[in-house]
């Protein structure tokens, strides 16, 4: 049986190991860093199935080792931060992470991000590839294709563009959004996608500040276009 490997990157180690000792409790196996230079070495080592990274840490910051992670992995990163200002979180999310847990936490509420994150990348997707114009989601492959090449997404931007390919042409707001890949609709979350839909935006978008594919609905949020608004642009477009 398959055991997912958690890496943790904490420099506080009474909370690393207390997070060790939960999620372990869990079935995983779980491995933890002390500092970003630490974090990214056992990163390339253990090829871990998902990321629970502090923000501020010693030697390499966490908005550092995402981006390093990001470069060469799309593996689901949870924020771990004790800063309160919405802009570190925009940040870190922007950076490439899926979620974040601000400090003080519970563990209880870290383990259940952890499961949902995880059961998100595992859940089985129905056998069908989305075309629009240049744009092709596989969402069994859970893959991209912009003009036949490759699009490297992480597992939330995935998720966002999978939902949003399955309801074209209606206007979703941000709430059902996370609702939908998380499972829950905080309103203090739901600013979150913004941040989600621009990495998203400059990865398949031709021109993001033109989008072609994921409009802007005032007031409201966003929606995927479909035939008739008009149709999907041609390849080449």
């Amino acid at each position: 049986m398959y055991v997912k490997t958690i890496l943790i990157v904490e420099d506080e180690q009474k909370i690393a190991r207390m997070v060790q000792a939960y999620l372990a409790r869990d079935g995983y196996r779980v491995e933890v860093a002390f500092d970003g230079d630490q974090g990214w070495v056992q990163f390339g080592t253990l090829e871990p199935d998902l990321v629970v990274l502090d923000l501020m840490l010693p030697r390499l910051s966490g908005l550092e080792l995402a981006r390093r992670i990001r470069q060469s992995s799309n593996v689901p990163i949870i924020m771990l931060t004790a800063r309160a200002e919405e802009a570190d979180r925009v940040a870190g999310l922007e950076m490439g992470a899926d979620d974040y847990v601000v400090k003080p936490f519970s563990l209880r509420e870290l383990a259940a991000r952890v499961r949902a994150v995880l059961r998100r990348v595992d859940a089985e997707p129905p056998d069908e590839t989305v075309r629009c114009g240049p744009l092709e989601v596989d969402l069994a492959a859970r893959e991209v294709r912009m003009n036949g090449s490759l699009v490297e997404l992480t597992p939330t931007e995935f998720d966002l563009l999978a939902y949003m390919v399955n309801h074209p042409g209606r206007a979703l707001s941000r709430r059902e959004l996370l609702e939908a890949i998380e499972g829950r609709s905080y309103a203090s979350l739901a600013r979150t996608i913004d941040s989600h839909m621009k990495n998203l935006r400059h990865k398949i978008e031709p021109d993001p500040r033109e989008p072609a594919f994921i409009l802007t609905v005032q007031g409201v949020g966003y929606k995927f276009r479909r035939g008739g608004e008009p149709a999907c642009p041609s390849v080449g477009a």
